[in-house]
């Protein structure tokens, strides 16, 4: 294990160890905007410049190896003005709508204006102007505040597997898009908006629901599949308006589009909150008795409205009623006229449980699951 000296500290790491790992690892801060540590290293934005003895010039520290006998300094005045000139540099190319942008309070090039105190910029001249032209649901692409870090390409690319996007031109002109600049029209996991340092890439969901200091946020788990993917739920006002995810649960704060997009649900009028149990109607005696024996429901056009079909019930009176109904059903029919659905939103425990009560219970091998329901 090779060991470096980073700022008058010794630590020794293991070989292929980048420098700006290391200093994480002795807490000193190198500021960054194209890193990510679940990606490959980048080097582009040129913020985590060090110095290094025996090299001519500064190195990103993102990018260089450790190596035996190193000597890091993170810090100077000459690397603190250099920082500070590129940060200018990005920002003379990006609008200055800070008030009504939607990462206001959680961008980190906005953090880093701040840290350096960056007031005014030295640099003028043309900006890149681009027109909007998403028409998907999901994703709202601000072009003009991309800063060509290439997250989003990366972990497109690196994560996913799909590649949807990548850098088009060069110079001045070169921009992040998909292929022949066409509309976004992808996977639409979101991987992307969940990297992106600025307001470049957000969701369209949650566009002007409410600043990050007026948000709650309560940790909990997908309820899409068995998976059990880390949710963070953004909660203004008993809304959730964002959902996002921790990088240091097991799904690495990966998400897929239901994870990340599908949570319109849990503000539903309609969401059933509590077990409801069908009864009686006027319409129900013109049932026939085959009909009634049979359990099948006269079509929804005879019945006004569904709380003339249901009623709210505690899960004990609905649990008691479902034992009671499948007690009739097997005596009168046999246990082979009953079959079990269970869901892929379950986990591995709760599917072999239900097949368990299905097949011992029950007495029937009719089980299966859809992944639909």
């Amino acid at each position: 294990m090779p060991k470096l000296t980073i700022d008058g500290k010794i630590i020794a790491v293991a070989e292929g160890t980048t420098v700006l790992d290391a200093a994480k690892m002795l807490n000193i801060e190198i500021p960054t905007l194209c890193h990510h540590p679940k990606l490959t290293p980048f080097g582009g934005c040129r913020l985590c410049i060090v110095e290094v003895k025996g090299a001519p010039r500064p190195l990103t520290s993102c990018t260089t190896p450790v190596s035996e006998g190193m000597e890091v300094t993170t810090s100077t005045p000459a690397l603190e003005d250099l920082r500070k000139t590129v940060l200018e540099l990005i920002l003379s190319d990006h609008p200055n709508d800070c008030m009504v942008c939607e990462k206001a309070g959680d961008c980190t090039l906005q953090e880093l204006a701040y840290f350096y105190g960056i007031r005014e910029n030295r640099f003028g001249g043309e900006r890149r102007i681009y027109e909007k032209r998403d028409g998907n649901p999901f994703i709202e692409r601000n072009m003009e505040k991309c800063i060509l870090c290439g997250r989003c390409v990366k972990v497109c690319d690196e994560i996913q597997g799909v590649g949807a996007i990548d850098f088009t031109y060069r110079g001045f002109k070169s921009k992040v898009c998909p292929t022949f600049e066409k509309d976004l029209d992808c996977e639409f996991c979101g991987q992307c908006v969940a990297v992106c340092p600025t307001g470049a890439l957000t969701g369209k969901m949650w566009q002007l629901r409410g600043r990050q200091k007026d948000i709650k946020e309560i940790d909990t788990t997908c309820s899409y599949c068995g998976t059990g993917c880390n949710l963070t739920l953004h909660v203004r006002q008993n809304e959730v308006i964002r959902v996002t995810s921790k990088e240091d649960k097991w799904n690495e704060g990966w998400l897929c589009v239901k994870g990340r997009f599908g949570y319109s649900f849990i503000n539903s009028p309609d969401r059933l909150k509590k077990p409801l149990i069908r009864i009686e109607t006027k319409d129900e005696g013109r049932r026939t008795k085959d009909e009634k024996q049979e359990g099948i429901s006269r079509p929804s056009s005879l019945v006004p409205h569904l709380s003339s079909l249901f009623r709210e019930a505690t899960w004990d009176e609905a649990l008691d009623l479902i034992s009671a109904k499948i007690k009739e059903i097997k005596e009168r029919h046999g246990a082979d006229s009953i079959a079990g659905l269970s869901s892929a939103r379950c986990t591995t425990e709760e599917n072999y449980l239900f097949q368990k009560f299905i097949r011992a219970a029950v007495g029937t091998n009719n089980v299966d699951h859809c992944a639909r329901l």
